[in-house]
């Protein structure tokens, strides 16, 4: 099958970007997205063109390093599913498919599609953990949890951090990303102990990165490749009230 790809283009954070235009002749339906990137940046060094930059690590949707737009959607528009896992089954042979990063502020352009997001692991190191010495936490499986909390707990822990969320949503806000990371541990025992000073201290490094404000558009949950639910925003607001008193 044939494509034509619209491709973001820029050496830097510095230099202004533009599209630049590529046919593909060569793509097949099983092909992965990203093996289509592959394919382009091998015609690329052949024609002693630079290759397009793009992050990518696992290649099972399990990373969230592999993030772009694809025709203005985040991870393209095949539901619950991280670049890396779309399959070019899904697009009609002679599609034109547009090809850029992410658009946020608290994600800088580093070249091409790949981005900065060093904001969300900052969030993290805020707080999104337990304290607790190697060796010294008690074995899991001690400490009895219910099945209902168990379950939801680990619905949103399933977030990569691939930023999705950030991407797509109209305020760049972070606020699905944190609170997912805030919900998983709040309902589980070990998540108590600082579950106050928690929520503070993430929600206040969401908004010194610079993420926009939440106003439940809901766009981060439509392109969630985890699918996970606009539900834990709700919580994390409700933990932040809760810590204040």
């Amino acid at each position: 099958m044939k494509l034509i790809l619209q491709v973001w283009r820029q050496s830097s954070p510095d230099e202004i970007g533009s599209f630049a235009q590529y046919a593909i002749d060569t793509a097949h339906p099983d092909m992965s997205f990203l093996e289509l990137l592959d394919v382009l940046n091998e015609q690329l060094i052949a024609q002693g063109e630079t290759p397009v930059e793009f992050d990518h690590d696992c290649r099972e949707g399990i990373c969230g390093s592999c993030g772009m737009m694809i025709n203005g959607q985040a991870h393209g528009s095949q539901a619950q599913t991280a670049t890396c896992q779309l399959y070019l089954r899904h697009f009609a042979d002679g599609d034109t498919l547009t090809i850029e990063p992410w658009r946020a502020r608290a994600f800088p352009v580093i070249k091409d599609l790949v981005v900065d997001r060093a904001a969300l692991d900052r969030i993290i190191t805020a707080g999104g953990y337990i304290s607790a010495k190697t060796g010294s936490a008690p074995e899991a499986n001690s400490l009895p949890i219910a099945k209902e909390d168990a379950d939801l707990a680990f619905d949103y822990a399933t977030c990569i951090g691939c930023g999705a969320c950030v991407a797509a949503c109209p305020n760049a806000s972070a606020s699905l990303f944190t609170a997912a990371k805030v919900a998983h541990l709040s309902l589980l025992p070990q998540g108590q102990v600082e579950r106050q000073q928690r929520v503070q201290a993430m929600t206040q490094q969401m908004a010194a990165e610079d993420f926009g404000d939440c106003s439940n558009h809901g766009e981060c949950e439509a392109v969630c490749p985890k699918g996970i639910s606009i539900d834990a925003i709700a919580r994390m607001r409700r933990e932040y009230v809760k810590s204040l008193f």
